[in-house]
């Protein structure tokens, strides 16, 4: 043997050899270039408007559509009304349901119905926790942990009712009230946080006729015709925030009128969208 050449090698030892070597570029170069863990959290479009807390309080103001959201706790008198009037429209909605909610046995077949109809539905707090104080400085009264576990376990129960869909990842916060640490600790489990768009007062439709805060239908339906008229881009990118029950202490229940608003703003050239769909347009170059 020549200085400068090399044994002859079985063709079947070579052959093993190339196959390993090979196995090794694939498990240990391919899966080093993954994620170790894949974010699940929805990618909002930058035209999107953002509260001084984070939050996401309205999608695109150049687009000619709204979402309509709906939170639900322990009433839901206004269910089969609203999902009835979004039908006749050919409308999409979005609900945003506690654990409290999908646990009532009661409420189950609307949550059925909810998803088969192809309405965007997530979480809304396990057990519709107040995550920080009212004060101005909005001191948080939750830990990370505690309310990591309230989103997921909130989430978990939509899992366990195997709806035609599954449950998503925006939602907005029992209360309608949070703080950036709120929205941080949110994002950290894939959910992220949204509210409604300031300028209306539509989600004064569960005020009693006994509180001192109480709102008419007839104030609420006129603040929205109002903001449409006055805003320099209507109400579009609006997340409109109603509620699918107000219980028993409310008499003037609003989703009588809400028939009559879904026509009012289709005369207007609105479209109802899911909230994913809003928040998730395509950016305009």
């Amino acid at each position: 043997m020549g200085r400068g050449q090399f044994p002859p090698v079985n063709k079947r030892r070579q052959f093993c050899v190339i196959f390993l070597l090979l196995a090794g570029v694939f498990v240990f170069g391919g899966c080093a270039s993954l994620p170790a863990n894949k974010s699940r959290a929805p990618k909002p479009s930058l035209r999107c408007i953002k509260s001084s807390f984070g939050a996401i309080i309205r999608g695109d103001p150049t687009r000619k559509a709204l979402a309509l959201a709906f939170t639900g706790d322990e009433f839901a008198g206004g269910g089969e009304t609203i999902l009835n009037d979004l039908r006749r429209r050919q409308a999409k909605g979005s609900f945003f349901l506690t654990g409290n909610f999908l646990t009532n046995t009661t409420f189950v077949p609307l949550v059925k119905r909810i998803a088969a109809e192809g309405h965007y539905f997530s979480v809304h707090s396990d057990k519709h926790l107040l995550y920080c104080s009212w004060e101005k400085e909005r001191q948080t009264l939750v830990t990370q942990a505690e309310l990591q576990a309230d989103l997921e376990m909130n989430h978990r129960r939509f899992v366990r009712l195997n709806l035609a869909q599954p449950p998503g990842r925006y939602f907005i916060p029992p209360f309608e009230h949070y703080n950036q640490q709120i929205v941080t600790w949110a994002h950290e489990k894939d959910f992220i946080l949204i509210n409604y768009t300031p300028g209306t007062r539509s989600h004064a439709d569960y005020t009693r006729e006994a509180d001192k805060n109480f709102t008419s239908s007839q104030v609420i339906f006129d603040s929205i015709v109002k903001r449409e008229q006055t805003d320099p881009h209507g109400l579009n990118g609006f997340i409109l925030l109603l509620h699918i029950g107000s219980g028993p202490g409310r008499a003037d229940k609003f989703h009588a009128r809400f028939g009559e608003l879904l026509d009012y703003l289709a005369g207007k050239g609105y479209e109802f969208v899911r909230v994913d769909e809003l928040l998730e347009s395509k950016d305009h170059p």
